[in-house]
């Protein structure tokens, strides 16, 4: 990107989703603007965007349950750029973004990286199902309806494979959940079923039902399960998930506290709820349970204690882009090994202190396992950020404390050689860096202060220059507006 004055200046960017039924593109025009100054550290705001193209929604390219068709994709997203009329070096920007049970594909981590390379510079993210979570409510306005009111608002995306749940209240988020809930459980081929998923025929031999491959396209036990699986959404909204219900459950049981104010669905399934597109065409040309799940789900009685909402994007509640890159120049109290750098694409896990020392002694373990948790579900080894906010007044003994606990929280890590990446938005970078080498000598790791960002973002950390300083870029998913 070129230095931006005070002047304007535009760039293209594009948003990929490969999801576990279907492939999408967006192409969009972001406006920037520097709004810092000239004779300030660059901090670089879009001001403006456009959606210039929208690809239709095709079905997800396979070779086989477990690869991806990276040849196909290849060819599709080519094939839709031709039709926008851009070329991929004109793409600047841009985030591909691997969801549902896509992301589990064997070659899923190759594939986003191979698909980088051949559309343009983008952000590239496999996001496990807390991370699509997170994603869908950001983009289909769940996010911004709860930093706006205040209120509890649950986004549920129902995508071909799974609904994945977010809650947000006040624009913080509360907690997700993950059910094995989705259009293409139950697919149809000349009016039989022709696949039932695991999930579903553990659910149909528990209840004791006569579903089975092969049966009609009517058979009264397929009503029976998208009843079943909306009601269980109602359990897990308001956190009464019972034994039987886990046949549905995809990890871990819902994390939020309080109670929910208001639902959002978003994804494919959702374009049934609110009927924006026609029903019987959608049943017809998907052949399989969607249009059910949504018409069980309108009829649930537990959801109607809801505040319902419409999102602002149902199938394409993703991301246009990594549109927002704001430079930092983090120095003078950091430490940091050359060469460990530069690192790229680094997701943001906040940790906040709350003011007080022990209580942010006490979240660094669980942290750490939430973050693992949301950014490498498979355990593949995708590093982070730990980003400490709200930070009280730290004496030496509290470095020490959170030095030695960092020490035994990276050993979670699925490769514990990595470095350990930490941002902090006070000046203590520098004295826990070399605490932390003091107490461990042979491990690396990355401290860096002066830092504004936000979870969910992505950070790249440049090589020192000659001043001892290094550039920080904060990469920031742009979702619709």
């Amino acid at each position: 990107m070129k230095s931006l004055a005070s002047r304007e200046e535009t760039l293209l960017s594009a948003g990929i989703d490969i999801g576990t039924s279907t492939t999408k593109l967006v192409i969009s025009r972001f406006s920037l603007m520097n709004m810092a100054g000239g004779s300030h550290v660059p901090r670089i705001e879009i001001i403006d965007k456009e959606i210039l193209y929208r690809s239709p929604i095709f079905r997800t390219p396979l070779l086989s349950a477990t690869v991806i068709d990276m040849e196909a994709v290849d060819r599709l997203v080519k094939q839709e750029y031709e039709k926008a009329g851009v070329k991929p070096e004109q793409i600047q920007t841009g985030a591909v973004i691997i969801t549902g049970e896509t992301a589990t594909k064997q070659n899923a981590e190759e594939m986003v990286h191979h698909l980088s390379a051949v559309a343009g510079e983008f952000l590239v993210a496999t996001a496990g199902p807390d991370l699509e979570g997170m994603i869908a409510a950001k983009g289909s306005g769940a996010y911004d309806y709860s930093k706006k009111t205040g209120k509890a608002v649950a986004n549920i995306d129902i995508g071909g494979g799974t609904a994945n749940a977010a809650v947000y209240e006040n624009g913080k988020l509360s907690g997700t959940c993950t059910l094995h809930i989705g259009g293409r459980l139950i697919e149809f081929k000349e009016g039989k079923v022709s696949r039932l998923s695991v999930p579903v025929e553990r659910l149909v031999q528990q209840k004791g039902w006569t579903l089975a491959k092969g049966a009609a396209k009517d058979h009264p036990d397929i009503e029976k399960v998208a009843r079943y699986m909306a009601a269980v959404i109602g359990r897990m909204l308001d956190k009464s998930l019972t034994a039987e219900d886990e046949v549905l459950l995809l990890g871990h049981p819902p994390q939020w506290s309080g109670a929910v104010d208001a639902i959002v669905f978003s994804g494919g399934v959702s374009e049934c709820i609110y009927q924006t597109e026609d029903r019987q065409a959608a049943a017809e040309g998907y052949n399989d349970i969607g249009t059910a799940i949504a018409r069980a789900i309108q009829e649930e009685n537990s959801l109607q204690r809801y505040e319902w909402r419409e999102p602002d994007e149902t199938v394409r509640a993703t991301v246009l882009g990594a549109g927002t890159q704001t430079t930092n120049i983090s120095g003078a109290t950091i430490q940091v090994e050359s060469s460990q750098l530069p690192q790229k694409n680094l997701p943001v896990f906040e940790v906040s202190f709350e003011y007080e020392a022990s209580a942010g002694l006490e979240k660094l373990r669980s942290s750490m396992e939430e973050a693992i948790a949301v950014y490498d579900p498979g355990r593949e080894g995708q590093n982070f950020v730990l980003y400490f906010t709200h930070l009280p007044h730290l004496s030496f003994r509290d470095i020490q404390s959170v030095a030695k606990e960092l020490i035994q929280c990276r050993q979670l890590k699925p490769k514990p050689s990595q470095p350990l990446v930490i941002a902090l938005q006070s000046d203590h970078a520098k004295v826990l860096g070399q605490t932390f080498q003091a107490l461990k000598p042979e491990e690396s790791v990355l401290c860096i202060d002066q830092i504004e960002v936000e979870q969910g973002d992505y950070m790249d950390i440049g090589q020192v220059l000659d001043s001892g300083v290094v550039p920080v870029v904060i990469k920031t998913l742009t979702f619709h507006s």
